[in-house]
């Protein structure tokens, strides 16, 4: 006797309902809570906390004059450095990272140390200037072998 499997719609929607249960834990409950260390002098640093909890984040504030300590504790490449640093699901993300993409990069769980956006590019999160077009900049994806390009934004937006 010959067996004929059919998609049909019941078992679509098991099928569907099945991919549900190897989300990470914390999808469930919402995004995971981000660690964010600022120095407590800088403006930018606050309006990019203010951006990740519009997208959804719970942040942890910590406000210290030793952002260096805190770099070279969590392994922030020198040449990748900005003003602040943050924690979140085991990655580093550090500077002006779109809230896009750190949500990527938690969907994918790529084998790397964090995210990076050196410098402070104009219109990303937290870089606003009035009346000034944003920049387009580069989202490294790094880990100790190397650095490479994880996404390419324009202000908040991937390019």
């Amino acid at each position: 006797m010959t067996h004929a499997y059919a998609l049909t719609r019941r078992s679509l929607i098991v099928a569907i309902a099945g991919t549900a249960l190897v989300r990470p834990a914390w999808a469930a409950d919402g995004l995971p809570k981000i660690t964010v260390h600022r120095d407590p002098n800088c403006g930018c640093c606050g309006a990019w906390v203010a951006h990740l909890k519009a997208a959804g984040f719970p942040v942890d504030l910590i406000e210290t004059a030793d952002l260096n300590r805190v770099k070279a504790r969590i392994g922030v490449p020198h040449n990748l450095a900005a003003c602040h640093t943050a924690e979140v699901a085991g990655y580093v993300v550090e500077g002006h990272v779109p809230a896009g993409a750190i949500k990527r990069l938690l969907a994918e769980r790529p084998d790397a140390k964090g995210l990076a956006v050196p410098g402070m590019p104009v219109g990303s999160p937290g870089m606003d200037v009035e009346g000034t077009a944003p920049e387009t900049y580069e989202v490294i994806l790094f880990d100790p072998a190397g650095q490479r390009p994880f996404a390419r934004y324009r202000g908040s937006q991937e390019a």
